[in-house]
């Protein structure tokens, strides 16, 4: 029996990814490149944004075209099941909460429900993507994800350790503990994240760890526990915490449950003790409401903090969200200038802070392979280096770093 997946949207799906091929291996599927030659079709789909949505829709229509049995997983199942079904009315939903389904789908056995840790999985690679919970504690305007994922469940400490443990003796190089909110972990069951993150970095073997998305919001409670975490060497000195605008007006309709200067602080704090830290955030822009000077305070956030990464979305309308009711939407082609603008703003901050690492040497993992005979390593604090040779992959190597571009280093290896 042959099964063909792919793969949209964050690191939850990649996630659920490894667990359905996890279980699918045990009732004896092997996995294959190309739909016409397997038995059943997997699609984990993603549905943040509505062009995201729309291409979503467009690919589950060609695959149904193979014939076979279809299989909608991600974030659709869940929410957008009525927009699924009118493009492949026969394909079975499979909704982030229900990845144990898989088999029963399939045509073999029913697996008992359980805590995701505690379902088999399938490593490929040397990144190891886990998910520590599902869902979230809060509900933002916009997000249609939290609708799609439910409420905060933080999963067991000892499963999650025991599931990164397995990854490593596998071969996994790089651990990605991954989550809607990483910083709000244990908030429901009491756990606590820098337990999690020191019992994981206490296994055996040469790896490393990168932290996930955080909310301002759950992260500012636990600051000086992310400071402890991030000084242990098997964790990369990386934040990814979306601020999503400068403006406190908006970020109160946003129902964000922080201030601006918040998120300056957070970052001041954690940069403080953490200097050579990356720090990649998110701004959503032509949120309803936004004036010029709302736009601006978010600009201005961004020359100020200076960070490494910048996600820039336009709004985007999704359904069972509040904010698709508001009326004073801002017309698309403002939305369009504003995102080319900061676009802009966001380039020159990325290149400058790279150039500082010109002439540097690291400590690299090979992590994946790149264009051409090219192959992609991570500094300590995540940043990826290009190297011009086809390199094994999961390898420590030393590379200085030779030349800047805007979301990368050009290295060469080091002897």
């Amino acid at each position: 029996m042959k099964a063909y997946i792919e793969t949209y949207g964050c690191t939850a799906n990649k996630s659920d990814a490894s667990i359905i091929k996890g279980i699918l291996k045990l009732e004896g599927y092997n996995f294959v490149n190309d739909p016409k030659d397997a038995d059943i079709i997997i699609i984990l789909t993603c549905t943040v944004i509505a062009s995201t949505e729309q291409r979503m829709l467009f690919r589950i229509s060609k695959l149904r075209e193979y014939g076979k049995k279809l299989v909608v997983a991600g974030c659709m199942a869940s929410v957008q099941a009525d927009l699924v079904k009118r493009v492949a009315p026969e394909s079975f939903l499979l909704p982030p909460g229900e990845v144990y389904r898989i088999a029963e789908i399939a045509g073999g056995r029913a697996f008992e429900r359980k805590s995701k840790t505690s379902l088999p999985r399938y490593y490929e690679g040397v990144v190891a993507p886990i998910a520590i919970s599902e869902g979230c504690s809060f509900s933002c305007t916009y997000c249609i994800t939290s609708k799609a994922r439910g409420r905060l469940k933080s999963f067991p400490k000892k499963e999650i350790v025991s599931t990164a443990k397995e990854a490593i003796e596998k071969g996994c190089k790089e651990i990605q503990l991954t989550a809607q909110d990483l910083s709000s972990y244990g908030m429901d069951s009491g756990e606590r994240l820098k337990d999690l993150v020191e019992d994981i970095c206490n296994i055996e073997g040469d790896f490393m760890i990168r932290l996930g998305m955080m909310n301002p919001r759950t992260a500012r409670r636990i600051v000086d526990d992310l400071v402890e975490i991030y000084r242990n060497e098997k964790v990369y000195k990386f934040l990814h915490l979306p601020v999503q605008s400068g403006d406190d007006s908006i970020l109160e309709r946003m129902e964000r449950g922080y201030k601006s200067q918040d998120f300056i602080d957070l970052v001041e704090k954690v940069r403080e003790e953490i200097p050579e830290l990356t720090l990649s955030t998110d701004i959503i822009v032509a949120f309803p409401g936004e004036d010029e000077d709302a736009f601006m305070r978010s600009v201005e956030l961004i020359k100020k903090v200076e960070p490494d990464i910048v996600n820039i979305t336009r709004f985007s309308p999704r359904a069972h969200t509040k904010a698709r009711l508001f009326k004073d939407r801002i017309p698309t082609h403002v939305a369009k200038e504003r995102s080319r603008f900061l676009t802009e703003v966001c380039k020159k901050i990325s290149f400058e802070r790279n150039k500082k690492y010109v002439d540097k040497c690291f400590k690299v993992l090979l992590t994946e392979k790149g264009k051409g005979k090219t192959t992609v390593g991570r500094t300590f604090n995540y940043k990826p280096v290009v190297l011009p040779a086809e390199l094994q992959l999961g390898k420590f190597v030393y590379a200085k770093a030779i030349e800047a571009r805007q979301t990368y280093l050009l290295g060469s290896l080091v002897s």
